[in-house]
């Protein structure tokens, strides 16, 4: 025998450890790819959003994570007051504010309506609609009875 046993399996061990570091190289590789494109993006945004929160004042028009907008007429420890619509005013956690928009944004986004009709004719109008609609509804329920009759 020209190599003895003890030298032999000295070589392999080493070679074993070598090849160890290698395969762990994918891994560390993939919690790097993890890190730039997850966790530190999640980071910075959270890190931004506490900011904004911080910093919010009153007369800020906001967005909420529920989607309502308003104006914020208080701001507390915790919570924020804000205003939907004149003479509505709604209480929100702080960190529910989702979005600062720029100052006039909602009175750019406010839908223009027509000449606004008084209390007496919009009940007119709705009874008369809801009359048409039994009216309608009675039609083709007799309709559908005749048929079902006629099948018989």
């Amino acid at each position: 025998m020209l190599i003895n046993d003890a030298f032999a399996q000295a070589a392999s061990s080493t070679a074993q450890s070598d090849a160890g570091w290698v395969t762990l190289l994918p891994m560390i590789g993939i919690l790097v790819l993890f890190y730039f494109l997850l966790i530190r993006p999640q980071a910075k945004r959270a890190k931004e959003h506490k900011q904004m929160v911080e910093e919010l004042q009153r007369g800020d028009e906001v967005i909420t994570n529920g989607g309502i907008l308003g104006q914020i007429l208080n701001v507390s420890e915790a919570y924020v007051i804000i205003e939907i619509a004149p003479a509505m005013e709604v209480t929100v956690l702080k960190s529910s504010v989702q979005t600062l928009l720029p100052k006039g944004t909602l009175k750019s986004i406010e839908p223009k309506s027509k000449a606004p009709k008084s209390k007496m004719a919009k009940s007119a109008a709705s009874e008369s609609n809801r009359a048409e609609a039994v009216e309608e509804t009675a039609e083709v329920i007799t309709t559908e009875a005749d048929k079902n009759i006629e099948k018989k």
